[in-house]
């Protein structure tokens, strides 16, 4: 089975979406381990939600562009592309979308002081926990950058 899986993967687009995606999928498993040790209780949400470490959406594109310059070449226009894209959606979940968090947060506090800690009355708590920090955002890239590079030699084999 593991042959057959190689034959349809190996060096070609397919192992470089199903790196991106596994990549993105281990990372939300490290995330779940990671929140579990961090307050010693089991939160299956972890599983779909934005934010914490590693930045999973780093560890995706960032795998996602480290096996396209494995395969294509670093000095290829495809693997600029891919690293472009890369970078801009990493800037992107420390930068605009972790504000975004913040601002979230601030209206949390005023709306509960408003409505007298009733936030169901205005339609529930907005999402908190949206964008990274620059240190979940680079070890999210770092998990990318080895988990293709290992990915490609256990595929390629």
């Amino acid at each position: 089975m593991l042959e057959t899986f190689r034959q349809i993967v190996a060096n070609n687009g397919y192992e470089a979406l199903s790196c991106g995606m596994l990549a993105a999928l281990t990372g939300q498993i490290i995330k779940f381990i990671i929140f579990t040790i961090r307050t010693k209780k089991i939160n299956f949400k972890i599983f779909t939600t934005t934010g914490g470490m590693p930045s999973t959406h780093s560890a995706a594109v960032i795998a996602l562009s480290t096996i396209v310059g494995i395969l294509e070449g670093f000095d290829s226009l495809i693997f600029a592309l891919s690293l472009g894209f890369s970078l801009i959606i990493m800037y992107d979940a420390a930068g605009l979308r972790r504000a975004a968090g913040k601002t979230a947060a601030c209206l949390n506090k005023v709306m509960e002081e408003m409505y007298n800690h009733d936030l169901e009355a205005v339609g529930g708590k907005l999402k908190e926990l949206l964008g990274h920090t620059p240190l979940e955002v680079w070890v999210g890239a770092a998990y990318g950058l080895v988990f293709a590079y290992c990915y490609h030699l256990y595929i390629v084999g």
